[in-house]
């Protein structure tokens, strides 16, 4: 009598994708999908104002000196206090804390709705450059967003990124929310959650604290950015496309499509593969909601190798984007920068989507990059060497744009 080795092979089969499903869901909700390195024993606290004084070391070079070199020549320039200012804690390898400028921790709390229950306080960290460009004294600071990704905590993420380096060049002020694990156990953002999409949860937490900081300080409003990583990078999208009055423009790495999800398992199909039919759908329901909705400058950086957040996830905010922003199919596209054969790991494409001479969108394509922010401190998960620096490259791209405040 034969074996039944077709259903054999057929419930292997069906086992093995189940388990590679399961990993994924794991991989996002439950351990972190890049392995970390062991913690190192956590040193002590101090004050934010210790931490600023240490100064930066003037022989190290970084990947952006020139272009620091050619700004303008910098103005010292007297900053208020951190409103409820928290004591900061040290990590292994404080890149944050040797630079001149002043890093700051705080939290808000939002005032809760008579019978509601108060909402969980949001920490946030805040670095606000040493020297300040001289145009920017007069203005304002432009402040840029980071929104971490899953797994990660604020203060990681401004290790990983390294934006305050690039930020304390240009004179940038940087804002850092922090996800509480109260609210969600792994500090995943609710990219998701079908109220987040359509402005409360975390979208409206995130706007209140932007509004606190931009209150507390001189904050040019004019030039708001909001960049992130995975969740983090849905969160910004939705952020934006909540509040175009406020983000001047974002920047996106290895994030998922808008619209989709409504739930975990939703989610993991988002990432997977995309939000279908819902991708468009969902930002023509965006324009019906606000005719007047302004052009959103947008930067994508997506590594082909990521299989936590798919490459279609990119392709499809591409179309999203020229949607968004009113540009017909045949908008004109310039590489920018192709990918170049040998070395592999730094190979990367750039294209451009202009109209009127303004590039309204850019795409970057990492060969070999996985679910990691290209160019950052590999020391910490979610960080990859190789590849070109995402930081400042969405540094650049924020430079060039400003929204227009009424």
């Amino acid at each position: 009598m034969a074996k039944p080795i077709f259903g054999a092979r057929l419930l292997r089969s069906m086992a093995r994708a189940g388990k590679s499903q399961q990993k994924l869901m794991t991989q996002l909700f439950g351990v972190p999908a890049v392995k970390a390195k062991p913690k190192a024993k956590s040193a002590k606290l101090v004050k934010p104002a210790q931490v600023a004084a240490k100064p930066a070391n003037p022989a190290r070079r970084t990947s952006s000196g020139s272009l620091a070199a050619k700004a303008a020549a910098p103005v010292r320039r007297a900053l208020p206090a951190a409103p409820d200012g928290m004591p900061i804690r040290q990590h292994a390898r404080p890149e944050v804390s040797v630079l001149p400028g002043r890093w700051l921790a705080s939290h808000y709390a939002a005032m809760p709705q008579p019978g509601q229950v108060p909402a969980q306080p949001m920490s946030y960290w805040l670095y606000l450059p040493h020297n300040v460009p001289a145009a920017a004294a007069r203005a304002g600071l432009p402040l840029i967003v980071m929104l971490h990704g899953c797994h990660q905590s604020a203060t990681q993420f401004a290790q990983g990124t390294r934006m305050n380096r690039l930020a304390e060049q240009k004179g940038y002020a940087v804002l850092y929310p922090q996800q509480a694990a109260s609210t969600q156990a792994h500090r995943c953002w609710r990219w998701y959650d079908k109220s987040t999409q359509e402005g409360g949860g975390d979208t409206a937490l995130i706007a209140a604290v932007i509004a606190k900081v931009c209150s507390d300080y001189a904050i040019d409003r004019r030039r708001i950015y909001v960049a992130g990583i995975s969740a983090g990078a849905g969160m910004a999208n939705i952020l934006a496309l909540n509040h175009p009055e406020l983000i001047a423009a974002i920047g996106l790495h290895s994030g998922p499509a808008y619209g989709g999800g409504h739930s975990t398992v939703g989610a993991l199909t988002v990432m997977q593969h995309g939000a279908g039919v819902q991708a468009s759908a969902a930002i023509r329901q965006v324009l019906r909601q606000r005719p007047g909705f302004p052009v959103m400058p947008t930067i994508l950086i997506q590594g082909e190798g990521d299989k936590v957040v798919r490459p279609i996830n990119q392709a499809q905010l591409v179309q999203q984007s020229l949607l968004l922003n009113r540009l017909p199919a045949g908008t004109e596209v310039t590489v920018v920068e192709r990918a170049r054969r040998g070395h592999t790991r730094n190979a990367h494409e750039i294209r451009d989507y202009s109209s009127k001479g303004k590039v309204l969108l850019r795409v970057a394509r990492i060969a070999e990059l996985e679910h990691a922010w290209s160019g950052g401190d590999p020391a910490l998960s979610f960080n990859a060497k190789p590849g070109p620096d995402a930081s400042k490259m969405m540094l650049d791209f924020f430079a060039k744009h400003r929204r227009l405040v009424a």
